[in-house]
């Protein structure tokens, strides 16, 4: 089976940031970007120059010192914009010029309230005069997936023969499904008049949580570029999960036979730092990069994950470069992951023991929330266990270990 590749477009950096709360500063965004290149993204999307003279100097400097990723600086369909994206992201080893404009309706009469034609003509130029400074040039048709498509495939016609590289389809404001998505990219395919001398975007949020569902969808019609954000960030609801996206490919490459040049050790790094940077966690059941994704605390399961990690995970937490830990001790846990943790601290009880200590962890559990080592090490000394087992839930996280980085106790 030929895997074929597929370029990442992160945007973490532009559409990311504007998530409410989720700013970054100049050396930020250095930082941020710099952990990108690292991770292996073809194409970081740096900002939005004309916005303001901190996004001008964060593209700028990103594209003086990053020399492997492609750096692309976004534009609206207006020369002042595109000049000014230009100053930019000009040092780059690989600039891109990233043109938006809307094709649907409701965008053009009640956004920008011009007609189409006006819309056609300002796509056809700004790409022609875009093109004439970089030989990277994207177009994306902003909420495409609620235009009319025979005005779509109009526009992107025109962008195509005006010297657009790159034809982004975004779903901008969440609404499309896989199989509609897959159509259209599809449809795109046979209207467009030498789409195959370009390259493919897609560009999905995830108001209806379908975000990843639909990237991947229309990878399946023949995009070859996917545009997403590190912890799914962005404007509303979020965009498509760049560490879902990816590791979807990775796992099931036997549907989805495709290949990024993403080095997928470095996602929770990834993950964690944009955390850091931006005051934001993700929620812990987050897939890939959430603090449960790994974690088992249900006593069948963890007894199936101690005998083979296969029974309930479909990827080793190490393949992301997650913390090692796997079982989280609490009231759902069972025997087998308790003897197995105190076993690692050094007492192999019997199962008499086990079954006496279990009965006290039981109602230290319903109390407590997390269970650390000095409790369980306080659970064997039977004078401690006076009329409160309560009182052991005071008790902190003491020296950690490496592989056990979490909140309460992994193993």
């Amino acid at each position: 089976m030929n895997t074929e590749r597929i370029l990442v477009f992160d945007t973490t950096l532009r559409d990311g940031e504007q998530s409410p709360g989720c700013t970054m500063n100049v050396q930020e965004k250095f930082r941020m970007g710099a952990q990108l290149e690292k991770l292996g993204v073809d194409i970081i999307e740096a900002g939005f120059p004309i916005a303001s003279d901190g996004d001008f100097e964060a593209v700028s400097l990103l594209a003086t010192h990053l020399r492997r990723a492609g750096i692309a600086a976004m534009a609206r369909c207006s020369r002042e914009d595109i000049v000014r994206a230009w100053d930019a992201v000009r040092p780059a080893a690989s600039p891109r010029l990233h043109l938006v404009h809307s094709t649907s309706d409701i965008h053009l009469t009640a956004k920008l309230k011009i007609s189409r034609a006006t819309a056609l003509e300002q796509a056809r130029e700004a790409v022609a005069f875009a093109r004439s400074l970089c030989n990277e040039v994207e177009f994306s048709a902003e909420d495409s997936t609620r235009s009319d498509p025979d005005f779509l495939f109009e526009v992107l016609q025109a962008v195509v023969d005006a010297g657009a590289t790159t034809l982004n389809v975004p779903d901008t404001v969440g609404y499309t499904t896989p199989s509609e998505y897959l159509a259209l990219f599809t449809a795109i395919r046979q209207r467009v008049r030498g789409i195959e001398k370009v390259v493919l975007s897609a560009h999905c949020h995830n108001d209806l949580g379908l975000a990843v569902a639909n990237t991947l969808a229309a990878v399946e019609a023949g995009a070859r570029q996917v545009e997403c954000t590190i912890n799914g960030i962005g404007e509303r609801a979020g965009n498509a999960a760049l560490e879902e996206i990816v590791m979807a490919m990775q796992v099931r490459n036997d549907r989805l036979p495709y290949a990024t040049g993403i080095q997928a050790t470095q996602l929770w790094t990834t993950s964690q730092m944009l955390t850091e940077i931006t005051g934001t966690s993700v929620q812990p059941n987050k897939a890939i990069v959430g603090r449960n994704a790994f974690a088992h605390e249900a006593g069948m399961h963890q007894h199936g994950v101690m005998n083979n990690p296969l029974c309930y995970e479909i990827m080793k937490p190490e393949s992301v470069g997650a913390p090692c830990d796997r079982l989280v001790l609490g009231k759902h846990s069972g025997r087998h992951a308790l003897a197995s943790r105190y076993r690692e601290l050094g007492h192999d009880l019997s199962r008499a023991e086990i079954t006496e200590v279990y009965h006290r962890f039981t109602l230290l559990a319903d109390r407590k929330k997390k269970i650390y080592d000095q409790d369980l090490l306080s659970l064997l000394v039977p004078e401690k266990q006076t009329t409160d087992i309560g009182s052991i839930a005071v008790a902190g996280p003491g020296k950690e270990d490496p592989c056990r980085r979490d909140s309460g106790l992994q193993l």
